[in-house]
């Protein structure tokens, strides 16, 4: 299979590249490379390329600034995955586009199914969601995987600032009052494998890892097991704060944005692991032997 893989410079980007260069026959383009603000440009590189399956991962991620940068998020955010559907869609090629869990309003408190109501409250999530909407558009064989607080080891995320002023402050803290769940890109490669072969794998489907909690328990959690692995650290306790505090964001965010995996588990047969071992096992992987 001829797999090209669209932002294989980002932390999910260059975990898929790892997880499948010896499997398929894979091509990465990262930002320098494809510009996805650049229609054109996207057109000329991918048009004459010969692929099976194409995996979007590029996005305008930074919450705050897309409220200020409004035409650069929707640019990137819905254009380019317009232009990447349709592209993929002339070739019968299969599209894979990532969104995100920011397409909900977090009014719900149990965990979004995929046919909830979408409501965006951010410039972000509506971005995403447009492109959620092209790319379904484009081809009914079309998939958008939707996931959220992605962090890995190929690009520093939440966890690993955490982990970092840990190591530098003696007391640090995080946000109590916001619900989610972490996920570990490896495993969000291992359930896009489930889904390529699956020719019912189209339209929507969610993928976190299981349970849920807030940033003060993700935080906390990974350094307990910082702890565990014996890394050196100054503070060992997340104290909390309140959204309200945070007086410098911009964008709003999705008080509780956890999402259901059931329709994935029941396609796939397989139940993801939960967010606490997915993070130990990443601070083993990580840290460890720092």
């Amino acid at each position: 299979m001829r797999v090209v893989i669209v932002g294989a410079g980002g932390r999910l980007g260059a975990a898929l590249i790892r997880a499948y260069r010896e499997k398929f026959d894979v091509a990465g383009f990262n930002h320098a490379q494809l510009d996805l603000a650049n229609s054109q440009q996207i057109r000329e590189n991918l048009s004459s390329l010969d692929f099976d399956l194409l995996i979007n991962c590029g996005a305008f991620t930074n919450v705050d600034l897309c409220e200020k940068e409004k035409e650069q998020a929707f640019s990137i955010n819905a254009e380019a995955p317009r232009v990447l559907a349709e592209i993929c869609a002339a070739k019968a090629a299969k599209l894979i586009h990532f969104s995100t869990d920011y397409v909900f309003d977090g009014e719900k408190r149990e965990p979004y199914i995929e046919e909830d109501a979408v409501k965006p409250i951010s410039v972000y999530g509506e971005s995403k969601r447009a492109g959620e909407k092209f790319v379904l558009q484009a081809s009914d064989r079309h998939t958008v995987l939707r996931v959220s607080w992605v962090y890995g080891p190929d690009r520093p995320s939440f966890v690993d600032a955490m982990i970092k002023r840990a190591r530098e402050e003696d007391k640090i803290d995080a946000i109590a009052d916001k619900w989610s769940t972490p996920t570990y890109t490896g495993d969000i490669a291992d359930a896009v494998l489930q889904l390529l072969f699956n020719q019912r794998a189209t339209g929507i489907f969610h993928f976190a890892n299981s349970g849920q909690c807030t940033w003060q328990e993700y935080a906390q959690h990974a350094l307990d097991c910082c702890a565990k692995a014996g890394v050196s650290l100054k503070a060992k306790t997340v104290t909390p704060l309140k959204l309200v505090d945070m007086k410098n964001w911009a964008a709003r965010r999705p008080v509780h944005s956890v999402l259901s995996t059931a329709k994935y588990e029941a396609l796939t047969g397989t139940a993801p692991r939960s967010w606490r071992d997915a993070v130990a096992d990443y601070i083993e992987r990580s840290y460890s032997k720092k």
